[in-house]
């Protein structure tokens, strides 16, 4: 934390300087809405304040909630919390060149991380370079996860407790796309920093990719000494829907040390497809993920330690009122349901035969307010029913959770 301090100190001292510019040479650039976009696309598909002639242009957007938990009737109370807030700042450096960083604080700043971080040099629409600390395009949430555009305050249980959510790397790569009339294809393929044993050696006692993020190590070097691949092609049809298939994989394990043998190459693939949809003349969007994992874990593990995974949401989103609401011309009233599961360790035990039951499913209606596209105030409820490793009688979760997101 005392490292951070004066990166915050600079920060702060640049937001006061912004603060003491006329207004008048401020302009807000809106998120590009005439060119169809990809998921890919999300990390430019924000809005930034340019402020006069400056060679940057800034945004971000903040989360913060209350919710009333209770798990078999055993409730902690009333909780605020400050989920997170990130900053955008972004650079037209040049003809074709151009960067962006994503700077996130978590829970009140007792975590800060640089969670993107990228110079792209643009040769051609269908290929372009990337290098720097880059988001791993698996499934679709990993890139498009700015809070203000989900109607849910948690982000899904199968992208950040089975999948590492916002998972970035040090890695270079390529992408590109092509569009035709109502069709759009893109491409991404990288090579980045990896992940380690602790995906099967954590608190969790169980196979846990997001332990890897703990590890800031993997900014610096790759435990295995080989790059992790991850790799994604989407279609979209304007009156379909957008479809991605991707794929992340590589050796997570220290096999090797100065040229001696510790231990064989174990491996960790993951596969996950994304679709959403904006169905006609109601207006229901529909975005759903699923990915399964699999993880090479040595025989000498228990069958604690799962060697496939699988899991996923879907969200489906219907506005009811679109009209001027207290001043705010454009408000939306949204009702909204989040369905999800996970299987934390899909198999059977080898000396029963009997399934392995570590699994949890979720269920959580919603309803949202927005009085801009850029502003959501959303009410949910969650009910929730996990079982454990032997399938006894599942813990049940429910309860209430309000919260607002903002970008700015």
């Amino acid at each position: 934390m005392i490292k951070s301090i004066p990166f915050i100190t600079a920060l702060f001292f640049s937001s006061a300087v912004i603060a003491q510019i006329d207004p008048a040479l401020l302009k807000r650039i809106p998120k590009d809405t005439t060119i169809p976009v990809l998921n890919m696309d999300a990390v430019y598909n924000r809005p930034f304040v340019a402020v006069g002639k400056l060679p940057v242009s800034v945004g971000g957007y903040m989360e913060a909630n209350w919710q009333h938990l209770g798990t078999d009737g055993i409730s902690e109370g009333h909780q605020f919390q400050f989920r997170r807030m990130t900053l955008f700042v972004s650079s037209a450096i040049g003809k074709r060149l151009k960067f962006l960083s994503e700077i996130e604080f978590e829970d009140g700043a007792k975590e800060i991380s640089i969670e993107f971080a990228a110079l792209d040099m643009e040769i051609h629409p269908l290929l372009n370079l990337r290098g720097g600390i880059i988001l791993n395009p698996i499934g679709a949430f990993n890139q498009n996860h700015d809070g203000p555009k989900w109607e849910f305050t948690d982000r899904p249980i199968a992208a950040t407790q089975m999948l590492p959510a916002t998972w970035s790397n040090a890695g270079f790569g390529v992408y590109g796309k092509y569009y035709k009339k109502d069709w759009m294809f893109g491409y991404e393929a990288y090579l980045s920093g990896n992940f380690d044993n602790t995906i099967i050696d954590n608190a969790e006692n169980k196979t846990f990719l997001p332990a890897a993020k703990n590890n800031k190590e993997r900014f610096e070097e790759i435990n295995s000494g080989l790059p992790l691949l991850t790799a994604k092609v989407a279609v979209r049809n304007n009156k379909i829907g957008e479809l991605g298939l991707s794929f992340m994989g590589g050796v997570y394990n220290k096999f090797q040390d100065d040229g001696l043998q510790l231990d064989d190459k174990r491996r960790v693939d993951v596969f996950a497809i994304d679709f959403n949809s904006t169905l006609p003349r109601l207006n229901t969007f529909i975005t759903a993920e699923w990915a399964w994992i699999k993880v090479n874990v040595p025989s000498t593990f228990t069958q604690q330690y799962g060697n496939k995974q699988q899991g996923g949401f879907i969200d489906i989103v219907q506005p009811v009122v679109k009209k001027p609401i207290l001043g705010w011309q454009n408000a939306t009233i949204n009702l909204a349901c989040r369905i999800e599961y996970v299987d934390w360790n899909k198999g059977k035990f080898t000396s029963t035969g009997g399934n392995i039951a570590e699994d949890l499913w979720s269920i959580m209606p919603a309803i949202s307010f927005r009085p801009t596209s850029q502003t959501v105030l959303r009410l949910n409820y969650r009910h929730q029913s996990q079982r454990d490793l032997l399938g006894n009688p599942p813990a049940k979760t429910g309860g209430f959770i309000f919260g607002i997101s903002t970008y700015f």
